[in-house]
């Protein structure tokens, strides 16, 4: 009974280090692509989502400390910020969402992600309470944020009518 229970420990704990792993490596794929994409332009994104920094999204979205009362998009495309955090379970179901969304829309708008626990100052400056929060922002006009997890269609229908501006005809 003790070698069983000492082998089912072993195991379970090389379960979670291939995990971590894994976990890592996706942080390391990360982690390449933020230093990238703090002088990135926006038409090199190849219909991939975006991972942002507090720098790169004051470069390549809106810088708040220079204008702290007034939105100032610097954006060349509509973007989308997907505010989510790698713990979260709602967030891990919205993430392959946000990169068939960067596919499809490729050109026409840009799929930010900030990770919330790496940059608590843009999540204080959004006052992000809950993830995944997603803001949407359209070439001109304020943006606008939606709490909690969606679904595909309810997010193409926002990036339609809200993001590039397509209403559709009422009868």
């Amino acid at each position: 009974m003790r070698k069983t229970g000492i082998f089912l420990l072993a195991f379970l704990l090389s379960l979670g280090f291939s995990s971590c792993d894994s976990n890592a490596a996706e942080k390391s794929l990360r982690s390449e692509n933020e230093g990238k994409i703090a002088t990135a332009n926006e038409n090199t994104t190849e219909g991939a989502v975006v991972y942002l920094t507090e720098d790169s999204f004051k470069s390549l979205v809106w810088n708040y400390n220079i204008n702290p009362q007034e939105w100032v998009y610097e954006g060349e495309l509509p973007a989308v910020i997907d505010f989510y955090a790698d713990w979260c379970g709602p967030c891990k179901r919205v993430a392959p969402i946000m990169d068939k969304l960067a596919k499809e829309y490729n050109g026409r708008v840009i799929i930010y992600k900030v990770d919330t626990d790496a940059n608590r100052e843009l999540s204080s400056v959004f006052g992000i309470r809950s993830i995944p929060s997603v803001m949407f922002i359209p070439k001109n006009g304020k943006p606008a944020m939606q709490p909690g997890a969606m679904q595909e269609e309810q997010y193409k229908q926002i990036i339609e009518e809200f993001v590039l501006g397509n209403k559709k005809n009422e009868k």
